[in-house]
């Protein structure tokens, strides 16, 4: 019987929070609700603590994961992909910037598996050398609205709009439509696509909703959060057990060559 994979999930900086009172001691933290959408498809999630400065930790954390789950949350910083900032960009958080970008690049260029969600498909296309939009709806013509924050009063669970799946996809064959209901909460997307990553879905404005990579390893980004959607949809729920199950061929080809050496 296969080991469970062990997913390793970023963590954000508490005090890049919007409204976070000073005087807290600093602290990495994440949304619960990546861990219980992973958790329900068989995984083991390890929170990655935000070491930036020390890499060599870093990659023994890397080296023990079977799979890289990048998470939403703040709007990544315009430095990190060579941008003046935008004065409607909003908080950002480096540190986890320089974190992802190096599990991402790493995963990428190991063929270990790679889910981005919200955030975490920005952060994939930037780590590919690609670039994002500071806010879609100032700098993307005829944008609709993506940005339906809970802030705002609206339900994370929220369906927002439609979007439209290319044929011939991974996204595609997982949802078996063409077309499907997402929630949204981002202003951040996609302006330049980076390299081996091509876009596979779409809102009705045009803008990205979805990457994938263009090679035989699971490489995908999506701009909504299924991991809300995940107990009332079928097609979200597979779309985490693909990835679960990529992870798990990872781990399992990685015993294979380590039992031949």
């Amino acid at each position: 019987m296969d080991q469970r994979p062990v997913i390793g999930i970023p963590t954000q900086t508490l005090q890049a929070i919007d409204g976070i009172p000073d005087g807290l001691p600093h602290s990495w933290v994440m949304n619960y609700r990546y861990f219980i959408a992973l958790t329900s498809v068989g995984a083991v999630p390890w929170m990655v603590p935000l070491l930036d400065s020390d890499e060599a930790t870093l990659r023994e954390i890397y080296e023990r994961l079977d799979g890289v789950f990048l998470a939403g949350g703040v709007d990544m910083d315009p430095e990190s992909y060579q941008a003046e900032r935008d004065e409607l960009c909003g908080r950002t958080d480096l540190p986890r910037d320089r974190v992802e970008l190096l599990f991402a690049s790493w995963a990428m260029a190991e063929g270990k598996p790679v889910f981005g969600v919200c955030r975490g498909m920005q952060v994939i296309n930037v780590a590919a050398g690609g670039t994002i939009f500071q806010d879609c709806a100032a700098h993307f013509p005829n944008a609709i609205k993506h940005d339906y924050f809970p802030n705002a009063g609206h339900a994370r669970d929220y369906l927002a709009h439609p979007i439209t799946l290319d044929r011939g996809t991974v996204l595609r064959r997982i949802y078996g439509e063409d077309e499907v209901l997402v929630n949204s909460m981002h202003h951040q997307g996609i302006l330049r696509l980076g390299e081996g990553l091509v876009g596979t879905a779409w809102a009705s404005d045009g803008l990205m909703e979805a990457l994938e990579g263009t090679g035989d390893h699971f490489l995908v980004g999506v701009q909504w959060h299924p991991e809300m959607l995940i107990d009332g949809d079928a097609g979200t729920r597979r779309l985490f057990q693909a990835f679960i199950e990529a992870s798990q061929e990872f781990a399992r080809n990685r015993r294979t060559l380590a039992s031949l050496a």
